[in-house]
């Protein structure tokens, strides 16, 4: 972290200074429960907490500053050391911009370049910034989100675990509406950025798509020349982004070599796989072509899903378009398992059921994705699709889930169940479908479909988790990935242990999240990350 003194803090954020100039905190947490000695703990207001209650817990954690929008007393009635702000997250933003420009600012006097590589989209965000990460680790001191650290407190979270050593600043960018993205951008000044794709994910926050393709494309509006927009160009409103960029276009697609979806920009360099196919486990194999490339690099794929290929895309072009030779690149993407949780995390039991949690969120173009890859997955198995609500889809809702139960039915999924009334709707569409008998159940809760799961899962079943991540199906994955219970006793009890009782995952960064984008961050005070 780039060390602030408590001056300097209140002098950047336009603070008042209530506590010694000089005390110079040596990290910043939003958890009071994450304090540690040297803290500056940052105190937000919130949906459903206020940040500024919990003041207390963290000094009492080893904090030494708060940031704050008003005072705070301990019980005898002195003020806990502060700067005081108008709006505390706002005041997060304008410090980690100022970090930004120390460290590059000391690195540039050194003769040493700061690459900070932006990345956004519907879907996928997360796992592309992993692959990247992983890539660039190997090239120098690389510095990227925990978990979805994507929002307006979650992007300088991740700016104050960098420092003068660090050569790649990687951020992952979300939004909930138009704006968002230029504020996060003003904020990191990116030399890169990544556009994955839009889809219907929050359409209803945004005011519909064409509002989501704005605002994804605020990150490449705020390119330098001398930066490059890398776009998705399987995707027509991605690929219409290089008129909104003065930055060099490096396009990537995973359709054939005679054109892609969108509309390819003139001239535009292009990253491409090519001789695509999907190995035994599910996992994409091809050929990887770079700009100027003669011959391609094989990447084998550990990642599940050909969905998949479009990330690994996306990650090779921002790779390339920081330097790294495509050798490199094509090795560590056929090295990377899935870096974070519930993201078509495959599990293995051993009476021969498979697991695959994919419950870390859900929309539309993820949901369709996910179940193609549980029809190609499960040929010559009985495959089970458990899915919850698409949440944040707007009037569109009833309409996207009714064709996410089309769909199921069309792929010839053996078992369907549905939870909650959210997603009713599902259940609905797959039952009129054609679905009849016990194809096809509706489970109120998640404790109805465990028991469900538990008494009629078989050896050689495969199983896909998939809903928003506020419905809770990724810890109901974790239950059913444990192994088998043994029954309940009359007094209450099971052999070994009560069924569900250590739910894997069940104290995992994600657990306690609220809000929308909020994944990972358990701070007190909702906030969009």
């Amino acid at each position: 972290m780039i060390a602030f003194t408590a001056a300097e803090i209140a002098d950047i954020t336009n603070g008042r200074l209530a506590a010694e100039p000089g005390i110079t905190p040596g990290s910043v947490v939003t958890d009071s429960r994450e304090a540690t000695t040297g803290s500056l703990y940052v105190a937000k207001p919130g949906e459903t907490a206020d940040g500024h209650d919990f003041v207390a817990a963290a000094f009492e954690r080893g904090a030494v500053l708060a940031l704050v929008e008003h005072d705070v007393a301990d019980h005898a009635g002195g003020k806990y050391p502060a700067v005081v702000v108008q709006d505390s997250v706002l005041a997060m933003g304008a410090l980690a911009a100022e970090a930004v420009r120390r460290i590059r600012a000391s690195r540039a006097a050194d003769g040493e370049p700061l690459t900070v590589i932006g990345i956004t989209g519907s879907a996928g965000k997360t796992t592309t910034k992993d692959l990247l990460a992983g890539i660039l680790a190997a090239e120098g001191t690389t510095v990227a989100p925990q978990g979805s650290y994507n929002g307006e407190v979650g992007v300088p979270l991740t700016v104050f675990r960098a420092g003068v050593d660090t050569r790649y600043l990687v951020i992952e960018m979300g939004a909930t509406g138009v704006g968002h993205i230029s504020y996060l951008a003003e904020m990191v000044r990116p030399d890169i950025g990544v556009v994955l794709g839009v889809g219907t994910a929050h359409a209803g926050e945004f005011g519909g798509v064409e509002n989501i393709a704005r605002a994804k494309g605020e990150l490449v509006e705020a390119l330098p020349s001398a930066g490059t927009a890398v776009l998705n160009l399987d995707d027509a409103r991605v690929a219409a982004m290089a008129g909104r960029t003065r930055a060099t276009v490096l396009g990537y697609t995973a359709q054939a070599a005679s054109g892609s979806a969108g509309a390819e920009p003139t001239g535009a360099d292009r990253v491409r796989a090519e001789g695509v196919e999907l190995n035994a486990g599910g996992s994409p194999e091809f050929e990887l072509f770079l700009p100027g490339d003669s011959h391609g690099h094989h990447v084998s794929a550990r990642l599940i899903g050909a969905h998949h290929i479009a990330n690994l895309l996306a990650a090779a072009a921002a790779a390339h378009a920081a330097g790294v030779p495509g050798a490199r690149i094509a090795a560590s993407l056929s090295a990377q398992a899935a870096a974070s949780r519930w993201r078509m995390e495959r599990t293995e039991r051993a009476d021969g059921v498979t697991i695959i949690n994919d419950a870390y969120n859900a929309n539309p173009e993820s949901m369709r994705a996910a179940l193609r890859t549980l029809a190609d997955l499960g040929r010559g198995r009985r495959t089970w699709a458990v899915l919850g609500a698409m949440l944040e889809l707007g009037p569109d809702s009833i309409r996207e889930h009714m064709a996410v139960g089309t769909q199921v039915v069309r792929l010839n999924i053996s078992r369907l169940v549905v939870v909650g009334r959210e997603a009713r709707s599902l259940y609905v569409s797959a039952v009129n479908e054609g679905s009849w008998g016990n194809e096809c159940v509706f489970a109120e809760t998640p404790e109805e479909a465990y028991e469900l799961l538990q008494a009629e899962l078989e050896p050689g079943d495969l199983v896909l988790f998939k809903s928003s991540n506020s419905i809770g199906l990724r810890h109901l994955g974790d239950r059913i990935a444990l192994p088998p219970q043994a029954p309940r006793t009359a007094e209450g009890s099971a052999a070994g242990g009560t069924a569900g009782s250590n739910t894997a995952g069940s104290n995992t960064a994600g657990s306690n999240t609220a809000g929308t984008n909020t994944a990972g961050t358990a701070t007190e005070g909702s906030a969009l990350l």
